[in-house]
């Protein structure tokens, strides 16, 4: 079943026809209106009531759809999650620094929704994965501690928004305790200190070789402070992973992992919550003393956060993270071949095209009830399959078909 899914415009997203969200939202529905001025963020596929996508051939939700006819889900995924689909799947366009942010575990989301509704609005935990499209920047874990060290020991203004006590306490013991107290230090920082401190540091930079410059950061410091002035996130950079994800590869994001997407494009596959706890390079709601006592202080290498896919075949790369809320194949078809079938999963899922086209299409078995089923899928269709569907794709001569589809493994 076709679906039309919901898009959110926050104020990070890449503005206009530019964006890549935009572009694959019209491209099935031409009436969508696309300001020049509007930021498109995010594309929605899924079940969450802030978003619901919406049955194209009927106008019925897609969990109405389900609550009526909970097969679809699968055996599997009802024994475990009951009678909803467990995952939201996203397509984000990234024009500025999202906000320094973790998700809770199960336990401590359930906990932060019964004392604050009004803030944490559902009891799911969040684990999420991203898979870049473009070269796709992001904030991402805590640096190895002798990263951390140089810095301290280069930069004088994060010592001074840390403090110079914990700095040094953490020079000569790096312990993940002391990382933590550093971490909160500077992101407890009084407005005065961070003031100056970001006011030298801007001066500093002005005065320094290229090279230097480069070596600390000088450009995302730069453009973090340019979006977010006064904002001692500007200075996470220097305590967090600074990667840059080539297209295809991706990373995984379990409980309490801080991070913080910066530009580019990406698909993202999450549990079905929209739980974030928030500190720094945001106008949102910010509670740091959550943010602080939640987090893992692993300090690890930007490298060891790429998550690796594995083939299933030719054409397929199945990226199964250690949760069993979701997993997201990335379907790659080259020009030339006549047809690639989507083999039947134990779990309903939802496919998403991003470029290419298949002319014909071929669901086996048919959909339950009256609804119709696609019957071609251009750039930007995105499709509903049931548990035990598969999907036959005959892709238009002359292009490849890129496609990426949300499931569960179970």
């Amino acid at each position: 079943m076709e679906l039309e899914c919901a898009v959110q415009k926050y104020a990070w997203g890449v503005k206009g026809s530019k964006s890549s969200v935009a572009q694959l939202a019209k491209a099935v529905q031409p009436d969508l209106e696309v300001p020049d001025d509007e930021p498109f963020a995010e594309l929605w596929m899924g079940t969450h009531s802030s978003g619901p996508s919406v049955i194209k051939a009927t106008g019925e939700t897609l969990g109405s759809y389900i609550s009526k006819q909970p097969e679809v889900l699968g055996g599997p995924v009802i024994d475990k999650f009951g009678e909803q689909l467990p995952f939201l799947f996203k397509v984000l366009s990234v024009n500025q620094a999202l906000s320094i942010q973790a998700h809770p575990n199960k336990n401590h989301a359930e906990q932060l929704h019964r004392e604050r509704p009004d803030v944490y609005k559902d009891p799911n935990h969040k684990p999420e994965m991203a898979i870049a499209l473009t070269p796709f920047q992001a904030l991402c874990g805590f640096r190895t501690a002798q990263q951390i060290i140089k810095h301290f020991k280069e930069l004088p203004e994060l010592r001074k928004v840390v403090g110079e006590e914990a700095a040094e306490k953490f020079i000569e013991d790096h312990s993940e305790e002391n990382l933590k107290t550093c971490f909160s230090a500077m992101m407890n920082s009084p407005k005065d200190i961070i003031a100056s401190a970001l006011s030298d540091q801007l001066q500093r930079f002005s005065e320094m070789d290229a090279s230097k410059g480069g070596e600390l950061l000088h450009d995302l410091f730069l453009t973090l402070h340019e979006k977010y002035p006064g904002d001692v996130g500007c200075f996470s950079i220097y305590l967090l992973n600074y990667l840059t994800l080539q297209p295809g590869e991706a990373m995984f994001l379990g409980p309490n992992v801080i991070h913080a997407y910066l530009l580019g494009d990406c698909i993202e596959c999450m549990a079905c919550s929209d739980n974030v706890v928030r500190a720094g390079l945001t106008p949102k709601y910010q509670d740091v003393e959550t943010l602080v006592n939640m987090l893992e202080y692993g300090m690890v290498s930007a490298e060891s956060r790429n998550f690796e896919g594995f083939k299933m075949d030719g054409y397929t790369t199945m990226y199964n993270p250690p949760v069993p809320d979701f997993a997201v194949d990335k379907i790659e078809v080259p020009a030339g071949v006549e047809q690639y079938t989507l083999r039947p999963m134990e779990s309903a899922s939802i496919v998403l095209v991003v470029e290419g086209s298949a002319g014909d299409v071929e669901v086996n078995p048919a959909s339950l009830g009256e609804v119709p089923h696609a019957t071609s899928l251009e750039r930007g269709s995105v499709v509903f399959l049931a548990a035990g569907q598969s999907l036959a794709l005959k892709p238009r001569p002359g292009s490849r078909l890129l496609a990426f589809r949300a499931l569960c493994i179970l």
